[in-house]
């Protein structure tokens, strides 16, 4: 009997597959896929969320998706993407999670379908484009809240998910040249590998291993909450200054209410939404978006306490809440 049931499934199984087979492939050939590849999962990617679904309702010619890897890990990335690839998809827009050490699988996707990079460039690849922020600049802007907030001077750590990646190593370069000339020193970034659970835990660490720190900088989304909270468990919030990236909730609220001293923040939803606009363009032959130099830079902007009501009403309104 057990060896029936199994004939029974295997067979439902495999007609199951042959049915799925052609849906599958008249489902890719009815419109172009463009897909958002992001590098980990992170609230912060919920904004970009809703540019693909904005650029998606301007354009119903054309299927539009962000994926999430199962994980931050350059494997996953590269598999996802080349299940996407072998699923017809026309073009892809990634936050690259280790560039360094993604090229040649960059390139393999590059050469199949077209390329773009977004957040985190990979510039030694063969993408047609990449559209983000300058994080140098983004550093540089970190900079300025720290002298603004501690003109005495300071020691301060910073806490970063992926520390190989371009986006990380172009911010923490960015703010310690902003530093230069000041008596404020980035001494150490600490990397967790997009583990938020990790990133708390390097904050608590930091606290007790070095007392005579009076700043602390989240350089990704999710860091600067986290620090928020470490401090806050430890008794210490307000007491040392933090430098934020992004615009999760508990940071903005936190920057509201004077404990952070103000955040950085990006546009993913223009990434996303003028991102796959200029992928579909691309894709007709239409190369005008594109710069001589492959960079197409959305600015970064210094939220602080008086901007952050501002900054939330603008944020539900490209959202559609």
């Amino acid at each position: 009997m057990k060896q029936l049931k199994r004939k029974n499934a295997a067979l439902f199984f495999a007609a199951l597959m042959l049915s799925a087979a052609p849906m599958a492939a008249s489902h890719a050939a009815d419109k172009p896929t463009l897909a958002f590849v992001v590098n980990g999962a992170s609230d912060f990617w919920k904004a970009a969320e809703a540019g693909v679904k904005k650029a998606q309702g301007e354009m119903p010619d054309y299927n539009m998706e962000l994926k999430y890897p199962e994980q931050a890990a350059v494997a996953i990335q590269q598999r996802l993407m080349e299940d996407l690839v072998s699923a017809g998809v026309k073009g892809i827009m990634v936050s690259a999670v280790d560039p360094k050490t993604q090229t040649d699988g960059l390139n393999k996707i590059g050469s199949q379908t077209a390329l773009f990079t977004t957040d985190s460039d990979a510039p030694k690849t063969n993408r047609v484009a990449y559209i983000g922020s300058s994080n140098v600049d983004a550093g540089k802007q970190a900079a300025e809240i720290a002298k603004k907030a501690m003109p005495d001077g300071g020691k301060c750590m910073g806490f970063v998910g992926l520390l190989g990646a371009d986006n990380a190593r172009e911010r923490i370069e960015g703010m310690k040249e902003g530093l230069k000339g000041t008596k404020i020193e980035l001494v150490d970034v600490r990397g967790d590998d997009i583990d938020q659970t990790r990133a708390k835990k390097n904050v608590e660490d930091a606290l007790v291993a070095s007392p005579d720190l009076t700043c602390m900088v989240g350089f990704y989304s999710y860091n600067t909450p986290r620090i928020y909270e470490a401090l806050r468990d430890a008794g210490k919030l307000g007491q040392i200054t933090v430098v934020g990236f992004d615009d999760d909730p508990i940071t903005l609220g936190g920057v509201k209410e004077g404990t952070i001293a103000a955040t950085v923040v990006q546009q993913p939803f223009e990434w996303a939404y003028q991102g796959m606009k200029l992928m579909a363009a691309y894709l007709k032959g239409d190369k005008s978006g594109i710069p001589a130099d492959g960079l197409i830079i959305i600015p970064t902007v210094i939220i602080g306490k008086d901007d952050v009501d501002k900054y939330a009403a603008n944020l539900k309104a490209m959202a559609g809440k």
